[in-house]
């Protein structure tokens, strides 16, 4: 049994006036890293472990999973994955944590969308088009008996950042 955490990363710089930036540049704002802040204390009040902190490589994810990390104390398990990036790859993802040895209880993915929600809904329905939408620090808990890509998971909770910062 493996538990799938999905997070998307805060709030980040608008790209439109980035000029000469890249997508992978952008970088959180201050209340993208506020909001982070308490999202990660968040999950710090549930009592959340993780034994895998997996994240995008482009900067709002790896600022995002670099504040969670920090308020929880687990930078040690920080990984970053090019299958977490915007153009990543759900089944070589998926394929990745297959073969991870030991193969970890509590996984934490923090990336972006479109791309979390269409791996929620793969996991969850087999096709990634069900029509979910992870809001900017929302995070998601899924149950897996055993992974594949395709229908293999079931939904315990979504959570958004708001819903979250008012956790005590």
């Amino acid at each position: 049994m493996m538990t799938i955490y999905i997070l998307r990363h805060g709030i980040a710089e608008d790209p439109t006036p980035m000029r000469g930036k890249k997508d992978s540049e952008r970088a959180l704002t201050a209340e993208g890293r506020q909001k982070v802040r308490r999202v990660a204390r968040a999950m710090q009040a549930m009592e959340l472990e993780f034994d895998r902190v997996l994240s995008s490589p482009f900067v709002r994810a790896r600022q995002t999973a670099e504040i969670v990390a920090g308020v929880m104390n687990l930078r040690d398990k920080l990984e970053w994955r090019d299958e977490l990036a915007v153009d990543g790859e759900a089944r070589e993802l998926i394929a990745y944590l297959r073969q991870i040895r030991p193969a970890p209880a509590n996984v934490l993915l923090v990336g972006h969308e479109p791309y979390l929600s269409s791996l929620i809904s793969l996991l969850l329905a087999g096709n990634p088009e069900l029509g979910i939408t992870l809001k900017k620090g929302g995070l998601c808990k899924l149950s897996v008996k055993v992974l594949r890509a395709g229908r293999c998971a079931t939904l315990d909770w979504l959570l958004t950042a708001r819903q979250m910062g008012r956790m005590k």
